[in-house]
């Protein structure tokens, strides 16, 4: 039987997932490391990070398994998505890459704005400019480091530099370069006339393909690195969201994913090039070929319950941590978590914005503390949702991401969003994606969608509960919270700097 590798190289940890041919998880391998923030606001990590990381989950993958690199058919990739990498002349690189959760580049985000004209921008690109993007940070560094960007030829997203060194090909999937802000997104390419007003010359910008496309084929450097075999295809995958979208099957319209990871995400697949008019959803290609998504973002979800916890209990098990939620009442009586701790973007796109408990007294204990912070999560999501909803019709909600774990979490997401979710098995979605469109690119599959129903499998049901009423004041205050604080928040992030 041949084998299918999915990476995927996530902000924390890069994870190498086997699927057989028949859409069945084996095993997956996994190599922890860090990021560092050198300055406020800002999120840095060094490339050769990835490719150590993905060595070392490879060889886990096959070791523990009992599987050759020779069984591995194909190859696909997906991570994190909007962090730059730039390379110089020589292949190197040349800076620490930039994250997709930095946020010094509010001036860069004005100065696109400016010169390209807001409604232009949503137009062309289906977004406004936020700082996660990509062009905000390439425009930093030209502003900041001439010298870098004067000897840089090359532009990469963190999955593309694995491609790169597994490869030593240079390209992009569609639904990560269309989250650059470079792209023109009906078109499903770099946008000239994007490019040219931001002064990034197109020599920066690698060749695109669809997810199930071949990009390169693993090069001798690579396999004997990894321990796969050299020759094998690698396919281009998608970024981490479009290819969760993939691994929880969020590939027509009307079915959603709700990812709790690190970052809370809402996505939805759609038919054609939508977008929200006033930019707050993100608009991007699929990694399903010809399709696009909508996508909204919260940059700390299950981020803010680890915050939490590691902060306010570190010594406590987060069984028992989830445990004491579970005896407070749904609004951890009159207690809001804003959960901002590393600014917002969906619907608030403000890099200044700041996390807060609101309501504290003295009657608040550990538990009502940690519901909060997973009601204030689910509030979030319920922001992205409803926005959603004005564009088309959630017929079906999937949660995968490691908060799924919790179920007195998704049963306040359940109750706060009014719909039943189906949570998925496999907490790894997108290497499972990643692994999908390399199996559908090779052929074992006619279709991502018959991949995906071979490979996905949903387990248990939330209904929503009486609850769901209970929160609707609650979710009130939340939503007039945001706007009361806003400046408060401005002049926080001065005293901060």
């Amino acid at each position: 039987m041949s084998y299918y590798l999915g990476i995927d190289s996530s902000t924390t940890a890069t994870k190498a997932l086997l699927m057989d041919a028949d859409g069945a998880v084996v095993v997956v391998g996994r190599s922890e490391y860090g990021y560092e923030t050198p300055h406020p606001l800002w999120a840095e990590q060094a490339p050769d990070l990835w490719w150590d990381a993905t060595r070392t989950a490879v060889r886990e993958a096959l070791g523990s398994a009992g599987i050759a690199g020779t069984e591995i058919a194909a190859i696909g990739l997906t991570g994190q998505m909007h962090g730059l990498i730039l390379l110089d002349e020589s292949g190197d690189v040349a800076r620490p890459a930039i994250l997709w959760n930095d946020q010094r580049t509010e001036a860069e985000c004005d100065e696109i704005r400016h010169l390209v004209g807001r409604q232009r921008l949503i137009d062309v690109t289906g977004n406004d400019a936020l700082t996660g993007f990509t062009a905000p940070k390439i425009l930093w560094v030209r502003n900041h480091e001439p010298e870098v960007f004067e000897r840089s030829s090359t532009m990469l997203l963190p999955k593309d530099y694995v491609r790169y060194r597994l490869t030593g090909s240079v390209a992009m999937d569609k639904a990560g370069g269309s989250g650059t802000l470079l792209f023109d997104l009906a078109a499903r390419n770099w946008s000239p006339e994007i490019a040219e007003a931001l002064g990034v010359p197109t020599s920066l910008l690698p060749q695109t393909f669809e997810g199930t496309e071949v990009t390169g084929v693993v090069s001798d450097e690579g396999a004997a690195a990894t321990g796969l075999r050299p020759g094998t295809p690698v396919m281009a995958g998608g970024g981490d969201q479009a290819a969760n979208g993939v691994g929880v099957g969020a590939i027509k319209p009307g079915i959603v994913a709700v990812s709790l990871g690190t970052s809370g995400v809402v996505f939805a697949a759609t038919n054609g090039p939508v977008f929200e008019p006033e930019g707050r959803l993100h608009a991007f290609c699929h990694a399903v070929p010809g399709m696009w998504h909508l996508m909204g973002v919260m940059l700390s979800a299950a981020g803010s319950y680890r915050w939490f916890r590691d902060t306010f209990a570190p010594q406590v098990s987060y069984e028992s941590v989830n445990s004491a939620a579970a005896e407070v009442s749904p609004g951890s009586n009159g207690l809001v978590f804003l959960p901002y701790l590393t600014g917002e973007r969906t619907p608030h796109p403000d890099p200044n914005a700041r996390g807060a408990f609101v309501g504290l007294t003295v009657r608040h204990e550990l538990g009502h503390l940690a519901r909060s912070v997973m009601e204030g999560v689910a509030f979030g999501l319920r922001d992205s949702a409803q926005l959603m909803e004005t564009e088309m019709r959630i017929e079906e909600v999937r949660v995968s991401g490691g908060g799924a774990a919790s179920k007195v979490w998704l049963q306040i997401l359940a109750d706060i969003l009014g719909q039943p979710l189906q949570v998925i098995d496999q907490p790894e979605a997108p290497a499972l994606g990643a692994a999908m469109l390399a199996a559908t690119g090779d052929g074992a599959f006619d279709s991502v969608a018959e991949a995906s129903s071979a490979a996905v499998v949903l387990g248990d049901t939330y209904e929503p509960t009486s609850h769901a009423d209970a929160y609707e004041e609650t979710y009130s205050v939340y939503r007039d919270l945001y706007p009361i604080l806003r400046d408060s928040f401005g002049r926080l992030s001065d005293l901060e700097d």
